[in-house]
């Protein structure tokens, strides 16, 4: 049975919580205080059946509370911000999530809070395998046994990669041994055992958090349905799979994210909506915020030179056809123009707007900042002239959807400050 459950998604990015909702499988939930209270017994009994041993794909959605949202939000860009300062790559960080199966609603995962790890990472991997750590972990989970009634049923843990045309929430083949020995030691125990991936710095560029759930298949679950990615979209490009969805986009699945929040919060929220966060919201703008400003160059500076390196690629190849552009356009220019139009208007599936040009994920790790996949040469290592062709426009596409976006962006941004001065000028 399908409910529908108003959820208010909190914003760490200035522009004040906004109201949406999600849609969670299970029993209805028509209480918004309900997710703060169990029954024990039917939680025990739960715990006891575990229904999610015999079904790879038994939960749908994960609840997430305010919480235990900006507690991620304020770790992941902590990272951010220290790793730049050393005047380097953003650092991964990790933590556990505190929360519970629901009884009510049996197919999702609820999180009730979230404990940061002191573990830092950079570029491929977050693994906590320090002795330290461990010993912090046992010392947190003793702590918790005598005042919290959950238990830690999952982990989280920040991708801080550049921001492109492509969220860069997925599991690498680092994260799914990680997430199978979680599963395989808790699963059973009936301790179902969930997978959070935080993007901090799409997160900032577009104002609201960027992240996603996942859960891992057992290693001999085969889907049954060739070349279908996490989302349960079906991308029969192989690339554009890995640059979405990582090297093991078959070995795990997507859980829905929704929010919820107690009756008095909502109130709260509401009260200092209508009478302080409004002017917040119009007194803001994230294109004008220092992280933004600060990364808006770069980016523009990261695109340009992409389409610098591939526009003679794409002029030679075109031939006759990336000779005369008109109007005073190059070729490869007006070629470039031509396919953004296209990529922008019916690229990317799914509704996500393409592909990241800068997201590409290399076997089991997780790119750094920056960079594009070289073109695919064949096996003898002798470029195959129409297989180059097919790259270069592919990363041409890719170069061209950016672009797109950044406009996009700016366009949004100055509209929005133009408003807002109209708006105050008039009433003054």
């Amino acid at each position: 049975m399908t409910a529908t459950t108003a959820s208010s998604q909190p914003s760490t990015m200035g522009g004040g919580p906004s109201t949406s909702s999600s849609t969670a499988t299970g029993g209805p939930q028509s209480d918004p205080n309900s997710r703060y209270t169990f029954n024990d017994e039917a939680l025990a009994a739960l715990r006891k059946s575990s229904p999610w041993k015999d079904d790879p794909k038994y939960f749908t959605s994960a609840a997430i509370s305010p919480s235990a949202v900006m507690k991620m939000m304020t770790h992941c860009h902590s990272g951010v911000e220290k790793g730049v300062k050393k005047g380097g790559n953003p650092i991964e960080v990790m933590g556990l999530l505190l929360g519970r199966p629901d009884p009510q609603t049996p197919h999702t995962l609820v999180v009730t809070d979230v404990f940061p790890l002191p573990i830092e990472g950079f570029e491929t991997r977050v693994i906590a395998d320090d002795g330290d750590v461990i010993n912090h972990m046992i010392a947190l989970g003793e702590s918790l046994e005598t005042t919290r009634k959950e238990k830690f049923m999952g982990w989280y843990h920040s991708h801080p990669f550049d921001v492109g045309i492509h969220s860069h929430c997925f599991l690498s083949q680092t994260d799914i041994s990680t997430q199978l020995q979680w599963q395989r030691a808790e699963d059973p125990h009936g301790n179902p055992f969930l997978a959070i991936v935080v993007d901090p710095l799409r997160s900032l560029a577009k104002g609201h958090p960027e992240l996603k759930a996942f859960r891992a298949y057992p290693p001999e679950y085969t889907n049954p349905i060739p070349n279908q990615c996490p989302d349960g979209s079906i991308i029969n490009e192989e690339q554009l799979r890995l640059e979405k969805w990582g090297s093991c986009s078959s070995a795990y699945y997507e859980l829905q994210v929704e929010y919820f929040m107690s009756t008095g919060a909502r109130n709260v929220l509401s009260l200092l909506n209508r009478n302080f966060l409004w002017m917040r919201a119009l007194g803001s703008t994230t294109m004008c915020e220092a992280e933004a400003r600060g990364r808006y160059p770069e980016r523009v500076e990261k695109v340009a030179q992409k389409i610098h390196k591939l526009e003679p690629l794409a002029s030679s190849s075109l031939g006759g056809a990336g000779g005369g552009g008109g109007d005073g356009m190059p070729g490869g220019a007006m070629m470039l123009a031509s396919r953004g139009r296209a990529r922008g208007s019916g690229g990317g599936g799914g509704g996500r707007g393409g592909t990241g040009g800068n997201s590409t994920a290399m076997d089991e790790k997780k790119k750094p900042m920056g960079g594009s996949k070289t073109p695919s040469s064949s096996s003898e290592g002798v470029i195959n002239p129409k297989e180059q062709d097919g790259a270069t426009s592919d990363e041409l596409s890719k170069a061209c959807q950016e672009v797109v976006e950044i406009t996009t962006e700016k366009l949004v941004g100055n509209i929005a400050q133009m408003t807002k001065k109209n708006l105050f000028s008039d009433i003054a």
